[in-house]
């Protein structure tokens, strides 16, 4: 659970997104709030529930960003998934509870994950030590236990003086692994995905167990072997009871596209599952108990944070009940010129510093003048205006189409260097700019 205090998680969130401050704020109080709870004694812990968040706003602003950034600040599971994938308990397509499902199962990937980096050093110790048996078997049984002698440990250090330089990544040696698990795949039926995944893990443990023997290069040994052996000293059943807890008390959903499951009374149609998808997520947003296969998971403390543009319909379409369980709303700002300006340059991993790596791959040194970004800026800021409006996702439409002659020609240009200036930018993007109809399907 993260300790920082929403001054600092802001300031986190600052690095890759560019405004939206309120949304920032709410946020990082929601953030802080799950510490908070955590410092609070039981009984009254228990009572303290997350308040959800709406976040409105246009395509491209950030929404998205915002939601996933935090998660990965607070270190806690998290899961982003549309809404409109869902559909009412009766109909063809996934219900609701899988949401949880998926949640966990990130959860646990995400704890496994973590405890095999912390086994890593032991983890290369044991793959070295089964190499050397490999690279110096033992003297056959005669019998009796034989103590090994200075010179055999000798011979051993100095063939691991040899593995860890490397001298020896190249010579074959004859392993046993354990034999890779053939997946399986089982196609649910709707509402059936639990017991489908119970029986494709059964049959998966099936062939669990099973070793072989493998002649591989050092190199790659190495590598099988260091994977085997963290999986090894990693405890599932303690891991899986701490993912579920993880999930109950620090989960966070993200569902975005939530105005597309509203239904506007002004307008009739074959909508037939949107609010019946709207009264299975309620359940689910005040707090139920939701079947896993790792266990019963309470989904009281989860932090649901839900998104939409709101073109066509309005928060208040969204049923009653539902309304309710989203208390904080905020609103997200369409982006300026400006905001473009800072998109391009005053990000941790900004647009331009990504294409300056990307190319620099190939040799080519790419400078952009102070006067080319606020043209760029400009550019995109006006296609917006003039087409569809959709937010920072047109800058990668500019820039892909900037620098096109450059990233298809890099190798003839390899060691040169390219000052990309405003007349530059003109030149390459002034035309399609200027015509609505070419910027429509162009950019």
């Amino acid at each position: 659970m993260s300790y920082m205090t929403p001054q600092e998680i802001v300031h986190e969130l600052d690095k890759h997104i560019i405004g939206q401050d309120t949304a920032k704020r709410a946020v990082a109080i929601a953030l802080r709030n799950r510490w908070r709870r955590q410092q609070v004694d039981e009984p009254l812990r228990h009572e303290i529930t997350p308040k959800n968040i709406l976040m409105i706003g246009p395509t491209g602003v950030g929404k998205t960003e915002i939601a996933r950034r935090l998660a990965r600040l607070a270190n806690a599971p998290f899961i982003k998934i549309e809404a409109t994938k869902f559909t009412e308990v009766g109909y063809v397509g996934r219900d609701v509870d899988s949401i949880i499902r998926d949640l966990v199962e990130s959860a646990i990937k995400q704890a496994r994950e973590r405890e095999i980096r912390k086994n890593q050093p032991l983890a290369e110790d044991r793959a070295e030590e089964r190499i050397l048996d490999a690279l110096l078997p033992p003297a056959r049984d005669l019998g009796f236990e034989a103590s090994p002698s200075e010179e055999s440990n000798a011979t051993r250090q100095k063939f691991r003086k040899k593995l860890r330089e490397g001298e020896l990544d190249d010579k074959e040696i004859e392993i046993e692994v354990a034999m890779a698990q053939t997946s399986m795949e089982i196609f649910a039926p709707p509402g059936m995905e639990e017991l489908t995944s119970q029986i494709q893990g059964m049959f998966q443990n099936m062939g669990s167990g099973k070793r072989k023997m493998r002649k591989l290069r050092i190199r790659e040994a190495r590598k099988l072997l260091t994977e085997e052996e963290a999986a090894r000293l990693v405890n599932d059943e303690e891991l899986k009871l701490g993912a579920v807890q993880n999930v109950e008390q620090n989960g966070i959903v993200f569902l975005d596209e939530i105005d597309k499951i509203t239904s506007r009374s002004e307008v009739s149609g074959s909508d037939v599952s949107r609010q019946g998808v709207q009264r299975d997520l309620l359940p689910l947003v005040e707090g139920t108990t939701i079947s896993t296969k790792y266990g019963m998971i309470r989904t009281d403390h989860i932090l649901f944070i839900a998104s939409g543009a709101f073109h066509l319909a309005k928060p208040s379409d969204l049923i009653p009940e539902l309304q309710g369980r989203f208390p904080i709303r905020v609103e997200l700002e369409s982006l300026s010129a400006e905001d473009f300006k800072q998109i391009l340059t005053n990000t941790d991993a900004c647009l331009i510093r990504q294409y300056q790596a990307l190319l620099k791959t190939e040799g080519i040194e790419l400078n952009f003048s102070e006067d080319a970004i606020g043209r760029l800026a400009e550019i995109a800021f006006s296609v917006n205006e003039r087409t569809e409006n959709i937010g920072a996702r047109r800058l990668h439409t500019v820039m892909e189409k900037l620098l096109e002659d450059i990233s298809f020609n890099a190798t003839r240009y390899s060691g040169s260097t390219h000052v990309i200036d405003a007349v530059y930018v003109d030149e390459r993007l002034g035309k399609l700019s200027q015509s609505e109809d070419l910027a429509r399907y162009v950019l």
